[in-house]
């Protein structure tokens, strides 16, 4: 039987899951550790890059989390070549291509979210 998607966004948010409602970043993580607030730091700011989470549809949502899953790996690699380990080349280049990949299907520029009312609107309202 095909899923009706209409059906699963009509949904009561007590009816669906933890990661549907962006309450939860992933299954099971407890959220605490550097790489996972760094992981949550970074699709908080990409999605606040694209113009809010209302403005985002699940695909680039899920783009956005493989972006940022891809940063934290980079970022512990460039720490230990930083802190004079050897780290795989390969799997660096392999990373910063797949961040290239995925930069380019989400965009780089940031998105300006029109805030109402404006500040001249809202200064007039306060003269009111």
């Amino acid at each position: 039987m095909p899923i009706d998607h209409t059906q699963i966004a009509a949904l009561s948010p007590t009816a669906r899951s933890k990661l549907t409602n962006h309450r939860e970043l992933l299954p099971g993580l407890d959220g605490r550790s550097a790489g996972a607030r760094r992981f949550r730091d970074l699709i908080g700011q990409i999605v606040a890059d694209q113009g809010g989470l209302d403005r985002l549809s699940e695909s680039r949502i899920q783009l956005i989390k493989r972006f940022s899953a891809a940063c934290v790996i980079a970022e512990q690699l460039e720490s230990k070549l930083a802190a004079g380990e050897e780290i795989d080349l390969h799997q660096h280049a392999l990373l910063v291509s797949s961040l290239v990949r995925l930069s380019t299907r989400l965009g780089i520029d940031r998105i300006p979210r029109e805030v109402r009312p404006s500040l001249q609107e809202y200064l007039m309202e306060a003269r009111a």
